[in-house]
């Protein structure tokens, strides 16, 4: 069975904490892993978490900030190290070559893998696989800043009742799959659409279109909330999200499992982030993240 899983590396925002990582998460998809934000000391968090170069397929960063940026070296050069036998993209906003040069080159090592990089510059889709298509959309910050959405393509479920009423059975079943139609019968007739998963990673932003559209109909979201609703004109100063706009966000949006994360080092207990979340009326499933934790995308409806 192919495994769909976030794993948490860190969860800290601007500076990390005795008990919070600078950020890092690795979306672990049909055998492929996407790494999200790989801040400082993510490398570590990596061994801790059981992540090894192999399991990464892209590095996802949102926008150019440290605590989001600072472990691209060590990461890199650790994909390189181990000698990762396929090649690795990078996405990254296009306006930050700079820092992604400084940062892949930091340090001399010797370049063993092939990594690609794809910058961003605009909304739309970065690429497209068997099991997902991955999008970015802007989001609203300080510096340039996207998130990332990976939706899967639709499939098909096949309704036993109307198999029997059709007399489709034994090989039949995957013939009808396959060639669409047997004997008369179409594949609609005897199935119905399975909605691919939706997954989507919002980072540092305001709230904006971009939030909203990233959300849309989400299995899983994981998203920003520095900040608790009290310091909202914190969060609006600085590009944030508190924890009651981003659980509204996921309300309006539809989302089944909500992840906060990316919390500011001014509170010590995240208790509150879960209260405010549901005093926004959130009902779905709700993760406060932790650092280590793995946390399974919902299964299909």
């Amino acid at each position: 069975m192919s495994v769909r899983e976030l794993v948490v590396l860190g969860t800290a925002s601007q500076v990390p904490t005795r008990h919070r990582n600078h950020n890092g998460y690795v979306l672990l998809w049909d055998g492929q892993g996407i790494m999200f934000d790989p801040g400082e000391g993510t490398q570590r968090q990596m061994l801790r978490a059981g992540v090894a170069a192999h399991d990464l397929h892209r590095i996802c960063v949102t926008h150019f900030h440290g605590d989001h940026s600072l472990g691209l070296a060590g990461v890199i050069q650790r994909i390189n190290l181990d000698r990762v036998p396929h090649p690795v993209t990078a996405h990254y906003p296009a306006s930050g070559q700079h820092f992604f040069d400084r940062l892949r080159y930091a340090t001399a090592y010797r370049e063993t893998v092939r990594l690609t990089e794809a910058p961003v510059a605009a909304d739309g889709e970065l690429a497209a696989t068997a099991s997902y298509t991955l999008d970015a959309i802007r989001l609203s910050h300080p510096v340039e800043s996207f998130g990332y959405r990976l939706v899967e393509p639709d499939g098909r479920r096949m309704l036993p009742r109307l198999l029997a009423e059709h007399g489709i059975k034994g090989p039949d079943v995957r013939r009808i799959q396959q060639e669409g139609s047997l004997g008369g019968v179409t594949l609609d007739q005897v199935s119905e659409v399975r909605r691919g998963q939706r997954f989507a990673f919002v980072m540092d932003t305001r709230l904006c279109d971009g939030v909203h559209a990233l959300a849309e109909g989400c299995d899983m979201l994981v998203i920003e909330s520095t900040f608790l609703d009290e310091d909202e004109q914190l969060a609006v100063d600085h590009g944030h999200l508190t924890a009651g706009q981003a659980a509204r966000a996921a309300v309006d949006a539809g989302v089944r499992h909500l992840v906060l994360t990316h919390f500011s080092q001014r509170y010590p207990d995240p208790t509150a982030y879960e209260q405010q979340a549901r005093a926004a009326g959130f009902e779905g499933e709700l993760t406060v993240a932790r650092d280590l934790a793995r946390i399974p995308v919902p299964k299909r409806t």
